[in-house]
């Protein structure tokens, strides 16, 4: 049998098979990291037969960019973080972004990116495209001030230092602040970046 193509059992098994994919996927990423990741034991976890890994997503580098992809939905989150006053932009924004790390379901797949990207150019490309391009150089698109990518690029500097001291480095007291917390502290230093022209 051709190693790319799933049996016909394998393919019958359709969207839930695929579902489990990427539940595995997101988890062994996030594990394991990037590199001690592979095919074979995401196809393991998942109970399926790694030539339908192939199938569904081709390399590892596209099944991580599939299993990380659904955490963010840039259209549903640019008109939640671009609507309201102005000068409310950095609390929406730093609200959103803890939001989506402090969800187990969300976290998952970031501590993937997150844990991979400083080893592996597959996952900083994953992150440079879906929290750089995807959302945050759109959200500063849409905003009248000048140099917005340059401004999305510290405010996502600024996030992703929050992201690794709080939930992979642990540090205290950071790791156990209250979200709200944080937000009002780093709130005003995400609207100095994306709403001060």
């Amino acid at each position: 049998r051709d190693r790319g193509r799933p049996s016909r059992k394998a393919a019958s098994e359709g969207p839930d098979a695929r579902t489990r994919i990427l539940e595995a996927a997101r988890t062994e990423f996030a594990e394991r990291g990037y590199d001690k990741t592979s095919i074979r034991g995401i196809a393991k976890a998942a109970g399926v037969d790694a030539a339908l890994v192939h199938h569904y997503f081709g390399t590892k580098d596209e099944v991580f960019a599939a299993a990380v992809e659904v955490t963010f939905e840039p259209a549903l989150v640019i008109p939640t973080v671009l609507g309201g006053p102005p000068e409310g932009l950095g609390e929406r924004l730093a609200r959103f972004f803890l939001s989506v790390w402090e969800d187990p379901g969300t976290r998952t797949p970031l501590l993937a990116i997150l844990r991979s990207a400083v080893t592996h150019e597959a996952a900083a490309n994953v992150l440079r495209d879906f929290v750089l391009r995807r959302l945050l150089e759109r959200i500063a698109a849409e905003l009248d001030v000048p140099d917005p990518t340059f401004r999305a690029e510290l405010a996502a500097s600024h996030m992703l230092g929050i992201a690794m001291l709080r939930y992979v480095v642990r540090a205290e007291p950071l790791a156990s602040a209250d979200p709200e917390e944080i937000v009002a502290m780093v709130a005003p230093t995400l609207q100095r970046y994306l709403g001060e022209g």
